[in-house]
């Protein structure tokens, strides 16, 4: 098992309570922070920003094929939509288990879920996505947007889990591995190996320093670049509308070819559900599965994702970098 002492929490929101009704926060959301680039191609969810913020939108609520969902929802139905109309992607399904056909999905209320109904099961047998009226879910949904293959891949072995073991206090490794990476993961895309190898042996220097010019910034995306980080983590997402130095997320390193760089933005994140799913489908097979297999990265630390990074002293925390390794156990 690999150790690492930084904390892993398992919550389902991880940040603290949030009305149900839309409030100011949403009007918090920098859509231009170098963190919400690989999100700002749904263009019609940054649009939408203002009308999400306020309160004549908190009761709006809408028809999607005869059943009542929320403003978020319809507002993450109608990406979908366009996407699909514009011939940019087919429909999302998700990833059929045991008896479950696959579904196209779709966001719908968080009334829709039955009571005493498991969300994941909800949405492996229907495709509907229950969805509330707070950062946390549309964030969530951003990144089903985003990550439609990975999202509905995790969703799948929810449901092989849940088959095997049924609904228990402890989720399991299998479930806690999903939930940790679902809500707090990101993904380092490099064509440089010794920068992934550098960030999972909490080598700072090696990883986020030393080769800051290899760094692509979300930004200005050059074909020159060789590492990049994209957030997957809804939760982190979340928490990132008010940016603190101690946030930490958890990673998996994925290697490509410097042809990467050369693609365009919608280009990258395309490749990149595939290779993400591809990458979590070999991890969550394993038996020794574990959230600890996650490494950890403080986000602010991602070359150009804070100003204060640009001097490296700001890797001289060491409450924050700290230099543990991870060690084998017995």
């Amino acid at each position: 098992m690999l150790i690492t002492d930084y904390p892993i929490t398992l919550d389902a929101d991880i940040s603290s309570e949030i009305s149900p009704m839309l409030d100011k926060s949403f009007a918090d959301i920098d859509w231009q922070a170098p963190w919400m680039c690989h999100i700002n191609q749904l263009s019609i969810i940054s649009a939408a920003r203002q009308s999400l913020s306020s309160s004549s939108e908190q009761n709006n609520a809408v028809a999607y094929e005869g059943q009542q969902i929320d403003v978020i929802a319809g507002v993450l139905n109608n990406v979908f939509n366009q996407q699909s109309s514009h011939g940019q992607i087919e429909l999302p399904t998700t990833k059929p288990a045991h008896n479950n056909q696959a579904h196209t999905l779709k966001f719908v209320s968080q009334n829709a879920l039955p009571e005493g109904e498991a969300y994941e099961s909800f949405i492996a047998t229907t495709g509907n996505i229950p969805t509330r009226d707070n950062l946390h879910d549309l964030f969530n949904g951003s990144i089903w947007l985003t990550f439609p293959k990975t999202k509905a891949l995790l969703n799948y072995y929810h449901m092989l889990e849940i088959a095997a073991q049924g609904i228990n206090a402890s989720r399991g490794r299998v479930r806690d591995t999903i939930t940790v990476f679902d809500e707090n993961g990101t993904v380092l895309v490099t064509s440089d190996a010794s920068i992934g190898e550098a960030l999972v042996d909490f080598d700072w220097q090696a990883s986020l320093v030393a080769p800051r010019p290899k760094w692509d910034d979300p930004q200005q995306p050059t074909s020159h670049a060789q590492a990049a980080v994209y957030i997957f983590g809804h939760a982190l997402l979340e928490q990132l509308v008010y940016p603190r130095k101690p946030l930490c997320a958890h990673s998996i390193v994925i290697n490509v070819a410097q042809e990467f760089f050369t693609l365009s933005l919608a280009e990258r994140m395309n490749c990149l559900d595939e290779k993400v799913a591809q990458y979590m489908d070999e991890l969550l097979s394993k038996d020794d599965v574990t959230p600890r297999q996650l490494a950890p990265l403080p986000i602010l630390g991602v070359p150009h994702f804070w100003p204060d990074n640009t001097d490296s002293s700001f890797y001289d925390d060491n409450h924050v970098f700290r230099s543990g390794r991870r060690q084998k156990s017995n």
